[in-house]
Formats: C-alpha cells, structure tokens, sequence
C-alpha cells in the first residue's frame, strides 16, 4: 500500500515539474523583444478580406448569364458557376471602364464603383435608371430582366 502512495506521489510530482519547466520555457520567449515588422515590397499588391459574392438579387442561373454576358465580350469571370465574387466583379469593372463607363479601380468590390457604371451599362440597354450606386428592386429588377438569358 505503501509504495502505490509512494509512486503517486512520485508521478504527481514529476507531473508538477515538467508543468514548471515548460511554462518557464515558453515564459522567456514572451518577453523577449518583438522583431519589427516586415515592410512589404513596394510594388508588392495589397491582400485585403475576401470579398464575399454578390449577386444583386440574380439567381444562380442568371448570375451565370451574367458570366457568360462577361465572357463572351472578352472578359474573364473566372468559373462560370452563378456565384458573382471578387473575379467577376473584376471582370465587369474592366469591361466598364473599356466601355468609358468610369468603374474607377479594379478590385472587384460591388460597391459604389460597381454599381453606378452597372447602372450606366443597363441604360444603354433602356432600362432609365437613376445613376445613384443604389442597389434597389427596379435596379435588381433591370439587371436580372438583363440577364434572363445567357449561357
């Protein structure tokens, strides 16, 4: 009975210990002093949060005609799989500057820069939109009404 007291506290102890050592361990690396950051390149690109999809109100399959819409005039959506992320949004914003619709920068974000030459590309097709970066039912309307069919 005596040695089963024994080896447990033993093992408690050795237990203890190697906890002790290892916290120690660890505890001079904290405290040691931190490395500068590394500055990135100068023409290095900038890598921001993905930006998550955006389809306007369009459904997958009209999301998709949107793609092949994009595709078709020389410009590449990436897969053509009804999903408008960050390629596409590129895509159409390179098509619209080409067109003199003033996209602004090509990161393909939908945002205002997005949707103001988006709105200036469906009145060329009549829809009479206001030009105000509102993403709204008759603008969601136009560009699904835009996209009925495609590939």
């Amino acid at each position: 009975m005596r040695s089963n007291v024994l080896a447990r506290t033993l093992v408690g102890v050795t237990a203890v210990v190697g906890l002790s050592v290892g916290s120690l361990a660890t505890a001079g690396t904290s405290f040691a002093a931190s490395q500068p950051a590394a500055k990135p390149a100068v023409n290095a690109p900038t890598i921001g949060i993905p930006i998550p999809p955006n389809n306007f109100g369009l459904s997958t399959e009209r999301a998709k005609n949107w793609q092949c819409r994009l595709r078709d005039n020389g410009y590449d959506p990436g897969p053509i799989n009804g999903i408008l992320g960050s390629e596409s949004w590129r895509a159409a914003q390179t098509m619209f500057n080409d067109l003199g619709l003033r996209a602004g920068p090509v990161n393909g974000d939908p945002a205002t820069n997005t949707l103001v030459p988006l709105q200036r590309y469906l009145n060329l097709f009549g829809y009479g939109l206001t030009v105000d970066g509102d993403a709204g039912p008759r603008f969601q309307a136009a560009f699904s009404d835009l996209n009925a069919t495609g590939c």
